[in-house]
């Protein structure tokens, strides 16, 4: 029955239809999910398992900024899934059985690739250009909440939101491994900006997830990774 449902959604739905659902799928994880892992990073602070990064008060009207502009980006985001469909139906993507072993699989290629595809895109958005007019507003969130996120000039969501084209027409994934990857993406980018410290609070491993972009707000600059910072290692050093 799921896989006549998928059937039906790739082949038979209009891409209105499609933008529909991807723009809810969207509106879910921010909306419903930032909450809740707001609620969850706070309990375990007070089990001294995480360790607040930055605590100087947010501006007044920052998570209405936030949110305004994050509901920009998540129509930006809705429409990704247009070239998605579009080209899986031209038969340009090719599609792998939706399997455990393959999920899993998909899932990780498309966390390491999401990470060299935000490094060079959070290279580009520091230029002095993009900065002024472009990154500046993902950046007015000096002290970061789970509610920036998605924070971003319309340009910079676009470029984002290229993640799945720019590999699955050379990569063959599940489906559902480019379903459920944005679940994925968005817990990694509540830890990036949730204002804690995943880990002892000491050091600066590449395992703590979130750490480093959470610091990249308060510094504004270096530290250019999504949740991880091998490339920062590789390419730049990273703030301490």
């Amino acid at each position: 029955m799921l896989n006549d449902l998928i059937d039906n959604i790739l082949l038979e739905y209009s891409y209105i239809q499609l933008f529909g659902l991807s723009f809810g799928y969207f509106m879910f994880l921010y909306f419903g999910l930032a909450p809740l892992f707001s609620l969850l990073c706070k309990y375990l602070a007070k089990k001294d398992l995480l360790h607040l990064i930055d605590n100087r008060k947010l501006k007044p009207g920052q998570l209405t900024f936030e949110k305004w502009h994050s509901l920009k980006s998540i129509i930006v985001f809705g429409f990704s899934v247009v070239p998605v469909i579009y080209f899986i139906r031209m038969g340009w993507i090719d599609l792998l059985p939706d399997t455990w072993m393959n999920i899993l699989i998909g899932l990780v290629v498309l966390t390491l690739w999401n990470e060299v595809h935000f490094f060079v895109v959070h290279r580009i958005m520091h230029k002095r250009f993009f900065m002024k007019n472009i990154h500046y507003v993902h950046h007015k969130s000096r002290t970061p909440t789970v509610y920036s996120v998605y924070s971003f000039h319309w340009f910079e969501a676009f470029l984002l939101s290229t993640v799945p084209i720019t590999i699955a027409p050379f990569i063959p994934f599940s489906i559902l491994a480019i379903f459920i990857y944005p679940f994925v993406s968005i817990l990694l980018n509540y830890a990036g900006h949730c204002n804690y410290r995943f880990g002892s609070g000491k050091g600066d491993n590449w395992w703590l997830f979130g750490t480093h972009h959470n610091k990249h707000h308060s510094k504004g600059k270096k530290n250019y990774g999504f949740a991880l910072n091998f490339l920062d290692r590789l390419f730049s050093k990273p703030n301490h």
